[in-house]
């Protein structure tokens, strides 16, 4: 491709609207243009390399024998009323209503029309097991969009669903696309992990994250053990904190006044006490019912957890009013002493005594508050967020909080979709049976600025040779030296013929200074320089982005440096292993 037919409009300042780095750089290098809050037209650079990961992911899942298919991206209503989630999914859901008023959605998700698919048209235990996949856009109106790509409203998702006759296959399918998904994120020159995960509004009993460890804090909190490598979203994570018993003795419940302090960090400095022996009492409204959440001071609930508890649909925290009404005082004067609202305990404060809770009246607090005695020691769980340096619940080694982005996710659904919709198979006796299903989605978008937040410095992206939009970009650095651009076009013609993806930048009004910066701001791996060592000894200079190391190589050896070079760094691609096991 001649850069003078080509369309790359690269940035020269920061975007104002980027918060993180590859954000910048897509924008920068003309990958993206923003067309509103969350949405992105690909340009033809950042198509390319997108185009080079589905055909990754495509070559993956075909060979494990997936079959690829197209849903549409508009969905009727009844489909998701069969399952419940036309309500379970909310307002991330994009509505609309067709010229009749029949009501629609823009898929956020596929499970229902594979499922419909799969009930109509497959009917014996002979045709199973079944792995269909797509590759198409999704649409989630997410409340803050940011990042890029990274959480957008519009995106592309591989999304693949399995449908198998016996709990024992579906382990098998799930085995075999876990490792296809190591895989893929190895070609694309990633480092994942898998983590133990939360499986939202998808649902089902076991679901895996494959994370890229990332500074930008982004999507995902997770907890990573660096012994025993296991690893889990902070959602999922298990705490493995024993309660303590306390020696202490039974005191006299004790009413105090504290004014105007509210929050644990003002009653634990008002009382001169530690914030663990203040208990945090937190009211939340799951599917419309009241709970009372309680946990030491300086803890952390997890809501995933109670809203998992509870099966519940949706989940959020008392309004104010809602608090003053519920509980006859203001959040930060509540506790769970003379209510009738239902109590949760998380675990860890079991063993615990006389410690310090709201009174349910705004100003006053209760002391030596304790359980059994002043409220009923029921419904203990575990609801709260695990910290750094905790024990990891398989080996006991301190783990470690990290904090990634989500480009994956694979799910056992069981019969969670194919019993809501009727979904039957006939087995080998003739009988009818469910589909046992798996789901399972990869990022193609996110995976793309994955690659950028993982390869890049200051200069630009430094593009993975399987992902990068072009392996050679030549560099005339005199436009008015014909020899030069002689020699640059029929270079340019000779590793195009001979199969290299290949980028001239023939611009006649660009200085070599900005072909250099956009060299790197693009970050094509190997820039061919043509310019004073060409003059002088009719060589070709060669830098490598990735490296910055440069060479000199006469035009006769250039083939086989270049498929030397190739060949090596796709390998190394293969080995690059992700952490974590199944």
């Amino acid at each position: 491709m001649r850069m003078s037919n080509f369309f790359l409009p690269t940035l020269r300042e920061e975007p104002q609207d980027a918060e993180i780095e590859s954000h910048k750089l897509m924008l920068k290098a003309a990958l993206l243009r923003k067309v509103a809050a969350g949405i992105y037209s690909y340009l033809p650079l950042g198509l390319i390399a997108l185009k080079k990961v589905e055909n990754i992911i495509r070559d993956e899942m075909n060979k494990i024998g997936a079959v690829e298919l197209l849903f549409p991206a508009i969905m009727p209503k009844e489909l998701w009323e069969e399952t419940g989630r036309w309500f379970i999914y909310g307002d991330e859901m994009f509505r609309l209503k067709d010229r009749k008023s029949r009501e629609f959605c823009l898929g956020p998700t596929h499970e229902e029309a594979v499922v419909d698919l799969a009930r109509n048209e497959m009917r014996s235990y002979k045709e199973l097991p079944k792995t269909l996949y797509q590759i198409q856009t999704k649409y989630r109106d997410e409340i803050r969009p940011r990042f890029g790509l990274i959480r957008a409203r519009e995106f592309v998702m591989k999304d693949a669903y399995s449908f198998d006759a016996s709990d024992d296959s579906l382990e098998e399918t799930y085995n075999k696309i876990y490792h296809a998904y190591t895989e893929i994120f190895k070609r694309c020159g990633l480092e994942t992990i898998p983590i133990e995960a939360d499986s939202g509004a998808i649902g089902g009993k076991v679901s895996h994250e494959f994370v890229v460890e990332s500074e930008v804090g982004s999507e995902s909190d997770y907890v990573f053990c660096p012994k025993c490598h296991y690893a889990s979203n902070i959602e999922a994570a298990k705490s493995s904190i024993t309660a303590e018993e306390s020696s202490e003795d039974t005191n006299e419940l004790t009413k105090v006044e504290t004014f105007d302090f509210k929050t644990i960090e003002e009653v634990s400095q008002f009382l001169k006490v530690e914030k663990s022996k203040i208990l945090k009492s937190l009211l939340y409204k799951l599917d419309g019912e009241f709970i009372l959440a309680l946990m030491r001071g300086d803890d952390e609930l997890n809501e995933i957890k109670l809203k998992n508890l509870f099966n519940a649909k949706n989940i959020s925290q008392a309004t104010g009013e809602e608090v003053l009404k519920t509980m006859g005082a203001n959040v930060g004067a509540i506790g769970p002493v003379n209510t009738k609202v239902k109590i949760v305990l998380d675990k860890r404060i079991i063993g615990m005594k006389n410690f310090i809770t709201g009174a349910n009246a705004n100003g006053y607090h209760f002391l030596n508050v304790n359980m059994g005695r002043d409220f009923k020691e029921e419904n203990i769980y575990d609801i709260r967020n695990v910290k750094s340096g905790e024990p990891c619940p398989k080996c006991g080694t301190p783990i470690e909080l990290r904090q990634g982005i989500e480009v994956g996710h694979a799910f056992k659904l069981g019969t969670k979709y194919s019993e809501k919709m009727h979904a039957t198979f006939l087995d080998s006796e003739g009988k009818e049976q469910f589909y046992i299903m798996g789901c399972y989605g990869i990022g193609v978008g996110r995976t793309l600025q994955s690659v950028v937040e993982q390869h890049h410095d200051v200069h630009g992206i430094k593009w993975p040779v399987s992902i990068a939009p072009f392996q050679v970009e030549i560099l005339p650095l005199n436009s008015s030296d014909s020899e030069i651009n002689n020699f640059s076009e029929e270079l340019y013609l000779d590793l195009t013929n001979k199969g290299f993806d290949t980028l001239l930048d023939d611009r006649l009004d660009a200085s070599a200074g900005v072909k250099f910066n956009d060299a790197d701001l693009i970050g094509i791996p190997i820039q061919l320089i043509i310019g004073k060592t060409f003059k002088k000894d009719k060589k070709i200079e060669i830098k490598i982005r990735e490296t910055g190391e440069k060479l000199q190589l006469e035009k006769g050896s250039l083939e086989l440096f270049l498929k030397t070079y190739f060949s090596k760094e796709l390998q190394k691609l293969h080995k690059n292993n992700s952490r974590g096991a199944i």
